[in-house]
C-alpha cells in the first residue's frame, strides 16, 4: 500500500508522520506524475485558496479528478475538506471562487467557527472508527470549516452536540473538520487505511 500526502502547503508533514508510524510507505505529492501507483492521497489542513492556487499551477487540479473518479480514496483535513467541496461558502457571504477540486457533493463554510483564537479542542463520539471502543476521538478545530449542506449520498460520521457535521463520507472520499494528525490517536487514519485496502479489494 503507498499512500500520497499533497505536500503544497499546510500541516501534510504531520499526516506522514502518522501514516509511517502505521508502517505505510508513503510519498510527498507535489506534480501530476506523482499521483501513479498511489493507492490512496490525503489533502492535509493549511490555507485553501493557497492550495487550490499552486495546484493549479503545478496543473493538478484534473489529475486529482481523475484519481477520485478511478474510485481511489481521497481524504480531506480542514484545508482539505474545503478543496473536496464542491461548493464553498463563508459566514455572510456568498459562494466563494477559488480553486477546487471539486468532487464531494457538500457545501462548506469557511472558518466557520471563528478565527485562529476561536480554535477549540471536544471530545468526539464516532462509532465507525471506535470499533465498540468507548473511547472517544479528541478533536483538534483550527479555524475550522464546517459542512453546511450534505446530499443524500453523504453520510455524516461525527457531529457536534449541536448537531453540525465535522466528519463526512461519500463513498471513496473521507472529509474532517478537524485535524486527527496533530492528535498521537491513530484511528481516523487507520479508518482511511480501511478504505483504502476496501478500494483494493484487500480489506
Amino acid at each position: 500500500m503507498k499512500i500520497g500526502v499533497l505536500a503544497l502547503q499546510g500541516a501534510f508533514r504531520e499526516h506522514i508522520e502518522m501514516l509511517r508510524g502505521l508502517g505505510v510507505e508513503t510519498v510527498e505529492v507535489r506534480l501530476p506524475e506523482q499521483l501513479r501507483d498511489l493507492d490512496g492521497l490525503i489533502i492535509p489542513g493549511g490555507e485553501s485558496t493557497t492550495i487550490g492556487k499552486v495546484a493549479t499551477q503545478y496543473n493538478l487540479i484534473e489529475p486529482l479528478r481523475e484519481f477520485v473518479a478511478q474510485g481511489k480514496p481521497v481524504w480531506g483535513t480542514c484545508a482539505g475538506m474545503i478543496v473536496l467541496a464542491k461548493e464553498v461558502g463563508m459566514a455572510g457571504h456568498a459562494v466563494m471562487r477559488q480553486p477546487l477540486v471539486g468532487v464531494m457533493d457538500v457545501r462548506v463554510k469557511r472558518n466557520a467557527f471563528g478565527r485562529q483564537v476561536d480554535s477549540f479542542e471536544t471530545d468526539l463520539d464516532i462509532p465507525e472508527i471506535q470499533n465498540g471502543d468507548k473511547t472517544p476521538f479528541h478533536a483538534i478545530f483550527i479555524r475550522a470549516p464546517l459542512f453546511e449542506t450534505v446530499n443524500a449520498n453523504v453520510r455524516a460520521l461525527a457531529k457536534l452536540d449541536d448537531g453540525t457535521i465535522v466528519a463526512a463520507r461519500e463513498n471513496n472520499l473521507l472529509a474532517t473538520s478537524f485535524h486527527p494528525e496533530l492528535t498521537h490517536d491513530p484511528r481516523f487514519h487507520q479508518y482511511f487505511l480501511n478504505m483504502v485496502r476496501a478500494a483494493r479489494g484487500t480489506a
